[in-house]
């Protein structure tokens, strides 16, 4: 008689619990990709569109700065190529390794 007490109350024992839904399991996953896109992704595109709007805006005579470092005045522009002249030197770099514009400060006339 105990042996079938012990046999109902094993029948009896709660179910085992459900897993998680599927929402749940995906909810974490989704929002890292989100939060990794805003954050990551998409500021380095527009800092990518930004600096292909520069690189298709040089002109003669605009005061740019290398990737390597070099300051200089734009001289000539060619498709992919612009030849700048810093000091003494003329120096031919591609448009792509140009990463700024210098700002050349106004002098103030209220001197």
């Amino acid at each position: 008689m105990n042996l079938s007490l012990v046999d109902i109350a094993y029948a009896q024992a709660a179910a085992a619990p459900k897993g998680p839904s599927i929402f749940e399991t995906l909810a974490l996953p989704a929002a890292f990709l989100a939060i990794m896109y805003f954050m990551i992704i998409r500021p380095q595109q527009k800092r990518a569109k930004d600096h292909s709007e520069m690189v298709t805006a040089l002109k003669v005579g605009d005061e740019v700065v290398t990737s390597g470092g070099i300051v200089g005045r734009i001289r000539s522009v060619a498709d992919s190529f612009v030849t700048i002249e810093s000091l003494n030197s003329t120096l031919k770099v591609m448009k792509a390794n140009v990463i700024g514009q210098t700002k050349v400060p106004e002098k103030s006339a209220s001197k």
